[in-house]
């Protein structure tokens, strides 16, 4: 299901667009829809991280949700990269809706540093991505 579909769709704050795909902003996650075809690595990450660092700056906890509604792939040696461009990225979630991208999910979960990650459907991530966002928030200010 793509994000405009959903029933939370009229909570999207911001939509931006670029070559790689569509970000959906809301108060505390972003979810990314890549477009089909895509390589995601650190050499064309900027059009996405710029966004998400414009939108939530580099202090506010933040998660995001990688609605993968298309195939894509991303080189997952570069996650450290990521995660270095975006230090106040709280909690992430991947959404496989069919086999392959499910796999897909399970193979990124591997190599990130948090906890289950793969989700079969966008309200599920949303609800668990929001939720570990919302409580690191409460938990930094302790």
């Amino acid at each position: 299901m793509k994000t405009l579909e959903s029933n939370f769709s009229n909570q999207i704050l911001k939509l931006t667009k670029n070559k790689l795909g569509d970000i959906f902003f809301f108060n505390h996650i972003a979810v990314i829809e890549l477009n089909e075809g895509v390589h995601l690595d650190a050499g064309n990450s900027s059009l996405i991280i710029n966004d998400l660092i414009s939108y939530f700056g580099k202090n506010k906890p933040f998660g995001i949700v990688a609605n993968r509604i298309n195939s894509y792939s991303v080189n997952l040696l570069h996650m450290p990269f990521f995660r270095e461009q975006l230090k106040n990225l709280s909690s992430y979630g991947v959404v496989g809706h069919d086999p392959a991208s499910r796999m897909n999910a399970k193979i990124e979960n591997s190599f990130c540093i948090s906890d289950q990650i793969d989700f079969n459907n966008i309200y599920d991530a949303v609800n668990s991505v929001y939720n570990k966002v919302i409580n690191s928030k409460i938990l930094s200010i302790n």
